[in-house]
């Protein structure tokens, strides 16, 4: 297994960062050109990534949806246990009304160990990502 992950506080409540993090509208997102779907267990979600991310589209099931504390999907590419990416979003209430936001993924199946390299860049994609949803989720909290 090969784990990406970051952690970012915002200065934004987890149900501000949970709202801007779901919504259709992914004008401010340099990571997820596409990102919707119902957030419910079981439900798939269509799923876009930008150049950072390779240009992927995929269809994850949505394993774990409490909302505003976690979001988690589960990817696959073709067959279990080929590439298999488990992503994932837990939102951690700070003293003083933030959001620890930790996001990652566990990349696990036969081919991980080919795609070391591209692994590497997901973690400027997610980097990318979670500053430009503390810009957006800080924005709108301060309005």
């Amino acid at each position: 297994m090969t784990r990406v992950e970051t952690t970012t506080d915002i200065d934004a409540p987890p149900e501000t960062v949970w709202s801007v993090l779901t919504a259709p509208d992914r004008g401010w997102d340099p990571f997820f050109v596409r990102l919707d779907g119902r957030f419910a267990v079981g439900d798939r979600l269509r799923v876009r990534l930008s150049d950072l991310g390779g240009g992927l589209r995929f269809r994850p099931v949505v394993v774990v949806a409490d909302p505003p504390h976690e979001l988690v999907w589960l990817g696959r590419l073709l067959l279990p246990r080929l590439f298999d990416g488990r992503h994932g979003f837990r939102l951690d209430p700070l003293p003083g009304g933030g959001t620890r936001l930790h996001h990652g993924e566990d990349f696990r199946g036969l081919l991980v160990p080919l795609a070391a390299a591209s692994l590497r860049r997901t973690a400027d994609g997610f980097r990318a990502f979670d500053a430009a949803l503390r810009e957006r989720a800080e924005a709108t909290a301060h309005v």
